[in-house]
């Protein structure tokens, strides 16, 4: 009997055939370009490109928020539920938090170091009209148990109209303990949510195919409203902010990474999409649903990925707390070159230690960062001016710190899965490795 021939090898991909993170990079290139072309067009011309981009960037974070509460509840239900073991529920909980805490507080550490060694308020001299705040002013962070109230929604459905995360992550997970404690009578609820997690990741790849267009829309907006000339007057925050991430994405991430024996490769790969989307967008909901089927591709199983990704949406913003400790600095810089009274690093600890509590009662305040912000410069008899002025280049500050916030949050679901020995490396390896690339 002859032998069948050998199966023909695939053909080599073209190479103006382009992957969906090369794609979403061309996007935030033009987009720049774009930007900075609009910022040279006549008033009327401006405003008609402006409407069509912020039309076209606001239709693709609307679709990608439609999907946010389905997937986070039925992944949540489908990974707790399937397993049955409530206790593991309790277990992953206490080790994520504990994380998080660690995490965060390097962050501020960093933050608080590198904005201390390069100084960029000093000799600044603060402007702005404190005014131009807002809203923002008149808004606090809830208090410790205002944040602990707010974890527990109302409606369910109020809570996903809103995409109030933490507050979908509560009720999803007493709900899959009810849905285990039921037995047989809940195995038609755990199936459905099994094939609505499916059926949203589907989704979810569908609306992937218009992030390069919502990417590059969203950049183009951010540069034509800001333009170039606003990095002349603040352009050292804003790179001792982006060196602050750099150092705590090698020293802290790299040292997680090592300890927590992360495939690096993989990851990198795995997480350069979500966390090129989040800074384009300056969205973290934006990256959430790649984020999660990626990070199931990783290995991470999908009761962690359900459970860690959404909880770090409100206890593990690293990006943005180490954004606090550099901009709270800068403003204490800056209060000195103007008023000469001196802030030390004895008050500059304090402060930390009041934003390390007052930074996790955010996750339902709009803009956070910068009311947080608000809260601590109040508190401090520091002056609102200096919030003013980084109001000025807070969408560039926004991109940096939301991307690192998505990092951080991915690299957290890995440690867990790894921390309860559950982390696939095979699968790893598969899906993101070498020759995974290469075929």
């Amino acid at each position: 009997m002859a032998s069948s021939p050998p199966a023909s090898a695939a053909p080599a991909q073209p190479w103006y055939r382009f992957t969906l993170t090369q794609q979403i990079m061309l996007g935030l290139v033009a987009g720049c370009f774009v930007g900075w072309w609009m910022t040279r067009l006549p008033a009327p011309t401006k405003a008609a490109w402006d409407d069509w981009l912020t039309l076209a960037r606001d239709i693709f974070l609307h679709l990608i928020k439609a999907m946010i509460a389905p997937l986070v509840f039925a992944s949540i239900v489908q990974g707790i539920a399937g397993t049955g073991d409530i206790k593991k529920v309790g277990r992953i909980g206490v080790k994520a938090l504990l994380y998080f805490e660690i995490v965060t507080t390097a962050a501020l550490v960093v933050g608080l170091t590198v904005v201390n060694v390069i100084g960029p308020g000093v000799g600044v001299k603060l402007a702005g009209n404190a005014a131009a705040l807002g809203a923002a002013v008149q808004t606090k962070p809830l208090t410790l148990t205002e944040t602990v109230l707010h974890i527990f929604p109302t409606s369910l459905l109020d809570a996903m109209a809103r995409n109030d995360v933490l507050q979908i992550v509560a009720f999803s997970v007493i709900f899959a303990v009810a849905v285990s404690a039921a037995g047989e009578a809940g195995k038609p609820v755990l199936g459905f949510c099994a094939s609505l997690t499916q059926v949203m990741f589907k989704f979810a790849g569908l609306i992937m195919k218009f992030a390069p267009v919502g990417v590059g829309a969203a950049i183009a907006v951010t540069v034509g409203h800001q333009g170039l000339g606003v990095l002349l007057s603040l352009g050292k925050l804003v790179l001792t902010l982006y060196l602050a991430l750099a150092v705590f994405i090698v020293v802290v991430f790299g040292t997680v990474i090592w300890i927590a024996k992360v495939p690096l490769k993989a990851f990198i790969r795995a997480v350069r999409e979500p966390f090129t989307l989040a800074f384009a967008t300056a969205n973290s909901e934006a990256a959430l649903p790649d984020a999660f089927a990626r990070m199931e591709r990783l290995g991470v199983p999908r009761g962690i990925v359900g459970f860690v990704l959404p909880a770090g949406y409100a206890f593990n913003l690293d990006g943005s707390t180490l954004n606090l400790a550099v901009a709270s600095a800068f403003v204490a810089q800056a209060a000195e070159a103007t008023t000469g009274i001196h802030f030390g690093l004895g008050q500059q600890i304090t402060m930390m230690l009041t934003l390390m509590l007052t930074s996790k009662g955010v996750a339902a305040v709009p803009r956070a960062s910068l009311v947080v912000l608000i809260a601590a410069l109040q508190s401090f008899n520091l002056p609102l001016e200096g919030a003013a002025m980084i109001l000025g280049v807070d969408a560039l500050l926004d991109m940096a710190r939301t991307s690192v916030n998505v990092l951080g949050n991915c690299l957290a679901s890995v440690v867990v899965a790894r921390w309860e020995g559950e982390f696939d490396d095979e699968k790893a390896e598969a899906n993101f490795g070498d020759a995974a690339v290469k075929s």
